[in-house]
């Protein structure tokens, strides 16, 4: 069996045994953080776009698009769903393989399960396999001795390229196919695939639709190899296959089907605790523990942000766009900017939607603070990256003391988890952007309650109330 036929079994297995109580847990989790999310993006200006245009393409609608209310055929509900998921770069992170997999696979399996009358349980077993395809594939990528992932060295998005083919095993398990259908729908999605990456370092609002595109091939996909269309079985390996066409030569194709069905890496997917880039995400926890140690950010002289080398380019780079942002959304991929809002105090579970509008980019307070962080390489966050993103902060303060706080291990991953209380924060808090607390109360019981709903009426219901 080639690889991508193996990843089908895997499906197909899945589809027909369904996954263990402990993983169906974890995969309901994904989707309550999808959701929470997805909702508050909600007003957010790609969302918007998206929105209207799949509006103008029209056609039956049998899913529902978050937030709106309004009924799409389930490609256009994945596309604007899985723009919702990603637009705030709130979602879940897999390491080393740095990509997000249940911004894409989450939508695409949402949409057809509800079009196709699915259980909630069927629902968590397509989301748990999707999201296992889509980081083996990014580990594929992963070059151990570069210690980075090739697709991101290129400046290719690893989460649209790899999600879509991730998600088209979700759908197509949905869909009802068996192992060669599912196949085909791999094989057909890794045509469709792709992203750049240039928008984290110089602006544009691109990126914020690539989790979107990718759930919407995955629906495709999965409808095209329902109807007859196939795929190759040599996709991910061959002469002209997606690893060799994306990565070339610098591929682990044992990463794909080593341990598969046994070794599981969905659990160990990293939750966001903050909204903003997860490279950014250890300096913020550092900046956070000075500020509970009492740093006064009105004495400080100079910042000093130590971070792996290869994710200076996204952070640091051009400087002098990551200390003027562009926009809130640019300032999301900002060390210096984010390690200001951290210092001066932000809302959440320590910096929050609140500190990337474009009024608080723009902010002078924000900037001038900003302004005093200089990114440099550290060799010991070389050491650690890409298995974690870990970061070193010092700071000078007027007064001539030095203080340093190095965080090796970055917040909401397993060896530094996010509690069930802090979860359900980030949901709540999330959901307030846009619908009352009772019912974000009740999508969340759904939720949590997916392995035990006959079908997904209630749940999409709740989520197309505003």
């Amino acid at each position: 069996m080639t690889p991508v036929q193996r990843l089908a079994d895997l499906a197909a297995s899945v589809a027909s045994r369904g996954l263990p109580a402990e993983l169906r847990a974890d995969a309901a989790r994904r989707v309550l953080d999808v959701l929470g999310n997805s909702l508050a993006a909600t007003g957010e200006r790609p969302a918007r776009a998206v929105g209207e245009l799949v509006a103008e393409w029209g056609g039956a609608g049998r899913a529902t698009a978050i937030g709106t209310g309004a009924r799409l055929p389930e490609p256009s509900a994945a596309l604007l769903n899985g723009t919702l998921a990603h637009s705030l770069d709130f979602d879940d992170t897999h390491l080393p393989s740095v990509l997000h997999p249940s911004a894409s696979v989450v939508p695409a399996a949402l949409a057809v399960a509800e079009a196709r009358g699915a259980s909630g349980s069927r629902l968590l077993d397509a989301v748990g396999v999707g999201v296992e395809i889509t980081v083996r594939l990014g580990m594929a990528g992963y070059d151990r001795d570069l210690g980075n992932s090739v697709f991101f060295e290129r400046g290719q998005h690893a989460t649209a390229i790899c999600g879509a083919v991730g998600a088209a095993a979700s759908a197509a398990m949905l869909s009802g196919l068996d192992g060669a259908g599912i196949a085909d729908a791999m094989g057909i999605a890794a045509s469709m695939g792709s992203g750049i990456l240039e928008a984290n370092r110089t602006g544009g609002t691109v990126k914020r639709i690539h989790c979107g595109w990718a759930a919407h091939a995955a629906v495709t996909a999965a409808g095209l190899a329902r109807t007859g269309i196939t795929g190759p079985p040599t996709v991910l390996e061959g002469r002209f296959g997606l690893l060799q066409a994306f990565c070339g030569d610098r591929v682990d194709l044992d990463a794909l089907t080593t341990g598969l069905g046994e070794h599981w890496e969905l659990p160990g997917v990293f939750f966001k605790p903050y909204p903003c880039n997860h490279f950014t995400h250890a300096g913020i926890d550092a900046a956070l523990r000075l500020r509970a140690r009492g740093l006064d950010p009105a004495g400080i002289e100079s910042i000093e942000l130590g971070a792996p080398s290869p994710v200076l380019r996204t952070i640091g780079e051009p400087r002098e766009d990551k200390i003027r942002p562009k926009s809130g959304y640019h300032a999301a991929f900002s060390g210096p900017y984010t390690i200001a809002a951290a210092l001066l105090g932000g809302g959440g579970l320590g910096v929050f939607h609140e500190e990337f509008t474009d009024a608080a980019a723009a902010d002078p307070g924000r900037l001038a603070l900003a302004a005093k962080v200089r990114c440099v390489p550290d060799a010991r966050c070389d050491e650690i990256f890409p298995h974690q993103f870990p970061a070193a902060l010092r700071v000078r303060t007027r007064d001539g003391a030095l203080l340093e706080e190095r965080v090796d291990v970055n917040r909401g991953g397993p060896g530094n988890p996010l509690s069930a209380d802090e979860l359900a924060a980030k949901f709540r808090l999330n959901a307030a952007r846009r619908i009352p607390e009772s019912q974000a109360e009740q999508i969340t019981e759904l939720t949590y309650g997916l392995a035990g709903l006959a079908d997904l009426g209630r749940l999409a219901s709740l989520l197309g109330r505003r």
